[in-house]
């Protein structure tokens, strides 16, 4: 079972004095069976009141606010987790009997969120490419992992080229983007086949194995097999979620599991910079307010909000 130590910093430095900042997080790991929070340390410029709630996905959710004039704003956490193997799907069970028990959720609360689908020009060429009658020979399981695949070689990782506004004609003309936009077609080809599936927000680890989306926060899939539950399912790299992904939250898309948002009176002129650094269990356990090596990212201006969100993952 790896432990891994997670070490977040996100901080804004504005051009001029601001105010009244509110804010919401969203980095609180998920605590379940396969997932065991051992420590969770969280610091924020001013020291908020922080206020946490559980949303409609079973997120820990908070919120703060920072009213008093200030030039920068630091959210620090650091997470030390234990992740738990997990077991793959079992596909002894008779192939048309999964396909109607996907029939029936479709019909029920919370499936119906992670089936409804979105309005787009490339219906049709999406649909060629999936072919839903594989689910004539195929059962939910291989779909997920042939949809996956697909993703994987037929879309580039380049950086910088999609925003959290990107839509899905975009992502499928650019056949481009980072973890978020691979996640993003990787749930509308689930959902057309009838395979509930919701997007996660976390980090990869370990932070030496060279897989994408180091150095932020992570994004993947959730599909809904039969007799099993939830799958991860990681287009961004090709594989299947296991003991190296740390979860945070689930939701029906990005804006479900952003993990900072907000907004603030004052300049739209600032410097995001982001860090997320991972530590293995006899590793040295990092300090918080260790500003090194923290990757910098100049803000457009009037898109606090927009730029804030998307920079959090790639």
């Amino acid at each position: 079972m790896p432990k891994f130590t997670v070490h977040h910093t996100t901080t804004y430095t504005y051009e001029s004095t601001v105010y009244d900042s509110a804010n919401q997080i969203m980095l609180f790991p998920i605590k379940d069976k396969f997932q065991e929070v051992v420590e969770h340390q969280l610091k924020i410029t001013g020291d908020p009141l922080i206020d946490v709630f559980t949303d409609y996905y079973g997120n820990e959710v908070g919120t703060f606010t920072h009213p008093e004039s200030h030039n920068l704003l630091k959210i620090e956490s650091i997470i030390i987790v234990n992740v738990k193997k997990r077991s793959m799907p079992d596909t002894s069970m008779f192939l048309q009997d999964q396909w109607n028990s996907l029939k029936y959720l479709a019909t029920q609360v919370p499936y119906i969120n992670f089936l409804k689908q979105e309005n787009f020009k490339t219906q049709e060429e999406i649909l060629t490419v999936i072919n839903p009658s594989q689910r004539e020979k195929n059962t939910p399981f291989e779909v997920a992992k042939y949809l996956c695949d697909y993703v994987y070689k037929n879309f580039k990782y380049i950086k910088g080229i999609t925003t959290v506004e990107t839509t899905v004609d975009e992502i499928w003309k650019l056949k481009s983007g980072v973890c978020q936009d691979f996640a993003h077609i990787l749930l509308v080809m689930l959902r057309y086949m009838d395979i509930p599936a919701r997007y996660v927000s976390g980090y990869i680890c370990p932070n030496k194995n060279g897989m994408r989306g180091e150095g932020a926060t992570h994004a993947w899939v959730e599909a809904y097999l039969p007799d099993y539950g939830w799958l991860g399912l990681d287009p961004t790299n090709n594989c299947l979620v296991d003991d190296t992904h740390v979860r945070l939250a689930v939701g029906r898309n990005f804006v479900d599991c952003s993990p900072v948002k907000g907004t603030y009176k004052g300049t739209s002129k600032h410097k995001l910079e982001v860090k997320v650094s991972v530590s293995y269990e006899n590793d040295p356990i990092p300090l918080l307010s260790d500003d090194a090596d923290i990757s910098e990212h100049d803000a457009p201006v009037n898109s606090y909000r927009k730029f804030m969100e998307f920079q959090q993952q790639q």
